[in-house]
C-alpha cells in the first residue's frame, strides 16, 4: 500500500483547476489510508491563493515558488519534481495537454511505471495496481495490472472521478522551493512566448447554464437548424464538438474541448457526440449530462447521468415538440 500519494495540481489566477479535486478523489480510491500531497508550482500571490484553497482537500500542499514558473513549463517542473519526490512514490496528474507533456518523461526520470489515461481504480494490493483504461476511442474498457514496486506515474482522465469532499481539518502548506531549486534552474530547450487568446464569437458558451452540444451525428449542416430550435425551446446556448468546427458548420467559439472552450454548465445535452477525452476535457464542474447517441457503446454514456440510445435526427424534433407543448 502507498504511504504517500502525490497529486500534481493545475491552477490559474489563484484558483485550482477542477482536476485537482478529482485527483484527490482518485488518490483516496487508490489508498484511503495514504497521505495525499498536492504538488503546486507557480509564483507570487496567485500561487499562495491556490495553495490555500487546496489545503481544504489535501493533508499537505507542497509549494514550489519561482519566477520561472509563472507559466508552467514541463521541462523545468519535471526536473524539480525529481529533486523533491521520494523514490518509489505514486504520482497522479491530469490527462490533459500539460499532464501528457509532463508525465511520461517524469516516469522515466523516476525509473517508475507509467499508466496513461486511467478511467478507474480497481484496487491496490501490496505492489500491484489494478486500473481501467479505454482503447479504440473508448469502445473497449481494458483492465490493467501494474507492478508499482518502483513507483508509478498515472495520468487520470478529467471527469473520471467526482470532486473530493472537503477535509474536516485543513491541511498544511509546506514550502519546497529551496529543495526544488537546489543546484539552480534546470536547463531547458523551450521557452514561453505568449498566450494568444481566441477571437470572441457571437456567444460566450463559458457563461451558459444549459448547453445543447452537437457532434458529427447531426450528419449535415442543414440539420443544425433542428439543434438551434431545441436550444431555443430549452433556453440554452448551442455548442459543439471539434468535427463540427473542422467542417466549418459552426464557429470555433462554440467548440467544447481541450482544443476549444472549457465550460461549466449546470446541464449539458450531448447530441450525437461520441465522448472522446479531448471533448470531455473541456467539460468541468460536474454538470448533469444527458447523452443521445445511436451507438450504445459510445464513450459518452460512461459519464452521462441519463443516456438515450436513439438517432438524434428523430429524437431532436420529438423533444422540441414536447417542450413546446409543455410551454403551451
Amino acid at each position: 500500500m502507498a504511504s504517500q500519494i502525490f497529486v500534481y495540481c493545475l491552477h490559474q489566477t489563484g484558483k485550482p483547476d477542477d482536476t485537482a479535486l478529482e485527483l484527490a478523489r482518485a488518490a483516496a480510491a487508490l489508498d484511503p489510508q495514504a497521505t495525499t500531497i498536492a504538488l503546486v508550482f507557480g509564483t507570487g500571490p496567485a500561487l499562495d491563493a491556490a495553495c490555500g484553497e487546496l489545503t481544504a482537500n489535501f493533508e499537505e500542499v507542497w509549494k514550489i515558488d519561482d519566477a520561472s514558473l509563472a507559466y508552467p513549463n514541463a521541462e523545468i517542473i519535471r526536473e524539480m519534481l525529481v529533486r523533491v519526490l521520494p523514490k518509489g512514490g505514486v504520482v497522479l496528474a491530469p490527462h490533459e495537454h500539460f499532464g501528457m507533456d509532463l508525465a511520461p518523461g517524469l516516469s522515466i526520470r523516476l525509473d517508475a511505471a507509467f499508466l496513461p489515461d486511467a478511467m478507474g481504480i480497481v484496487g491496490l494490493d501490496a505492489n500491484r495496481l489494478k486500473a481501467v483504461r479505454q482503447e479504440y476511442s473508448g469502445q473497449v474498457s481494458t483492465h490493467v495490472d501494474c507492478d508499482i514496486s518502483g513507483g508509478i506515474v498515472i495520468t487520470v482522465r478529467p471527469g473520471a472521478f467526482k470532486s473530493a469532499d472537503r477535509r474536516a481539518t485543513p491541511g498544511q502548506v509546506v514550502d519546497k522551493s529551496a529543495e526544488a531549486l537546489a543546484g539552480g534552474l534546470p536547463a531547458v530547450r523551450r521557452r514561453f512566448l505568449e498566450v494568444v487568446e481566441p477571437e470572441a464569437g457571437d456567444v460566450d458558451i463559458t457563461q451558459a447554464d444549459v448547453l445543447v452540444s452537437v457532434g458529427r451525428g447531426i450528419e449535415d449542416a442543414d440539420n443544425l437548424e433542428l439543434v438551434f430550435e431545441l436550444a431555443q425551446s430549452m433556453g440554452a446556448e448551442v455548442s459543439c464538438s471539434r468535427p463540427i468546427v473542422d467542417a466549418k458548420w459552426l464557429e470555433k467559439a462554440r467548440q467544447v474541448g481541450t482544443s476549444g472552450k472549457t465550460v461549466k454548465p449546470k446541464v449539458y445535452l450531448a447530441l450525437g457526440i461520441s465522448g472522446s477525452f479531448q471533448h470531455l476535457g473541456g467539460l468541468k464542474g460536474a454538470p448533469f449530462v444527458v447523452a443521445i447517441n445511436k451507438n450504445a457503446k459510445a464513450p459518452i454514456f460512461q459519464v452521462a447521468d441519463v443516456g438515450v440510445v436513439e438517432d438524434i435526427l428523430e429524437f431532436i424534433p420529438a423533444l422540441t415538440e414536447k417542450l413546446e407543448s409543455l410551454k403551451g
